[in-house]
């Protein structure tokens, strides 16, 4: 059975691309089949892990308004075996425009996605929604099992979440019942400062039992990494921040129970 994740927060500047990226690759290179399909115009995710975004075509704008079959969009990474993308570049801006009348609007992606694994055995498919609530991320909410929450280790890391948590629950009314809040996973995280311990402290009592234990350092190795195209596992194996990527995948597995 494939895994569809979404991974959101309409604020942006929390790692919610960083932790894409950085998952598809430690569950790719852990053996699982693994699609990181880029639903961010800013394409952050497709140049991170070291394609030319300005370059690929068809990507996710082409196969949401279907002038692209979704399995004709998906590349295959060069280094890391199980890791494939559906690339992402500017063009995704004028999706709200191009879909503004259809009245499936908000079911594009999941539409495109259930046919891609008609054919395709994934196991896991993570979507990098773009720091919004907006037309694409209800898409991506719409289309998959699973919501995964960055929340940064800062002052105000509540600030909004109420916003996608109350998104998550009208989904769920509307448009797709089985939408479950996979976990919350802090990023930025400084063990030096008590401000990041006391958000931590806040950040698990109010998501009670859905905080991964894992928390992901502030770290200059993993700010560098995507600047040369790679997941932190080829740029720095060794670094804080890829150690606590692949502790974070351990800790998806299990909670899938696909150790």
């Amino acid at each position: 059975m494939s895994r569809i994740i979404s991974i959101a927060n309409q604020k942006g500047g929390v790692g919610k691309t960083t932790t894409s990226i950085n998952l598809a690759a430690c569950l790719a290179a852990s053996g699982k089949k693994v699609l990181l399909a880029d639903l961010d115009p800013q394409g952050n995710a497709t140049s991170g892990i070291g394609f030319n975004k300005d370059d690929l075509s068809p990507n996710i704008y082409e196969m949401l308004i279907q002038k692209a079959a979704p399995e004709d969009t998906i590349r295959r990474h060069p280094f890391i075996k199980n890791l494939h993308i559906i690339p992402s570049n500017i063009e995704l801006v004028g999706a709200h425009n191009d879909l503004h009348d259809d009245p499936r609007k908000y079911f594009k992606l999941k539409h495109s996605l259930q046919k891609l694994l008609a054919n395709h055995n994934f196991e896991y498919i993570l979507i990098d929604c773009p720091p919004s609530l907006g037309i694409l991320t209800v898409n991506a909410m719409i289309a998959s099992d699973d919501l995964l929450i960055p929340i940064q280790s800062e002052y105000y890391a509540m600030e909004g979440v109420s916003l996608i948590i109350k998104t998550l629950q009208k989904i769920r009314k509307k448009a797709n019942t089985s939408l479950n809040l996979f976990g919350v996973v802090l990023t930025m995280y400084d063990m030096r400062t008590n401000l990041s311990r006391q958000v931590e402290e806040e950040i698990r009592k109010h998501f009670t039992g859905r905080v991964f234990k894992t928390v992901i350092p502030r770290s200059i190795r993993l700010g560098e990494a995507p600047s040369h195209g790679m997941p932190i596992i080829l740029y720095d194996l060794r670094s804080a921040g890829s150690q606590a990527y692949i502790k974070l995948t351990e800790e998806v597995l299990e909670r899938y129970g696909r150790k």
